[in-house]
């Protein structure tokens, strides 16, 4: 009788110590496979960046109210810029070509990205130091309409729109936090059509715009 208790005994931990084995072995096998998984596979990137020939509809309001999309039937130049950047933005709109002025097929948009926190007031002193850069560009972009004879008022054709959250930085493809100079150009669908991370040249422009 004691052997065969014994016998039962061994038995049921034999038992017991395989189905522990085998619940390790499982377990180790998951671990392996997901390791092999991170390591072959191309890490996602921390903000979704966009991709030319993809179709994006980005929504933007400006300092004055005005609404926006990327996707509203315009082309549309959209320069992402802080403003420590804030010369690059308008080296930008020197270049955009004269066939483009005063035309409403085409518009410019300069998002002003602030980084880390901003109280309201300091929102507000932003947004009316932004409001005077705007009267001064209004009257560079109104000598160029002059030139070409275009009877319109410049300022109506600029468009500043804030991003104190950085909301619009993330739909625009890069962090809250980031500080990158972007400018891209948007088809009448939303079509990315270019994208640059620094300021292109004139040619290069005007080829985004009549694509």
């Amino acid at each position: 009788m004691k052997k065969n208790v014994s016998g039962e005994a061994e038995g049921c931990q034999g038992s017991a110590f395989s189905a522990i084995c085998l619940l390790v072995s499982v377990r180790a096998l998951q671990i392996f496979l997901s390791l092999a998984t991170a390591l072959l596979l191309p890490a996602p990137s921390a903000h979704g960046t966009l991709s030319t020939g993809n179709t994006y509809s980005i929504s933007f309001v400006d300092i004055d109210g005005n609404k926006f999309s990327t996707a509203d039937g315009h082309v549309t130049i959209v320069v992402l810029t802080t403003p420590a950047d804030r010369e690059q933005a308008r080296t930008v709109g020197d270049r955009v070509p004269d066939f483009c002025l005063g035309k409403p097929a085409y518009r410019m948009i300069t998002v002003m990205h602030f980084t880390g926190r901003h109280m309201a007031i300091g929102r507000r002193m932003a947004t009316a130091f932004i409001r005077h850069r705007v009267r001064e560009e209004a009257k560079r972009l109104q000598a160029r309409y002059d030139a070409q004879k275009i009877s319109r008022d410049a300022k109506s054709d600029i468009f500043i729109v804030t991003d104190f959250d950085g909301t619009i930085a993330s739909q625009l493809g890069q962090s809250a936090e980031a500080t990158d100079f972007c400018v891209f150009v948007f088809g009448q669908s939303g079509e990315l059509l270019a994208l640059w991370h620094s300021v292109p040249s004139a040619d290069e422009l005007a080829a985004a715009v009549k694509k």
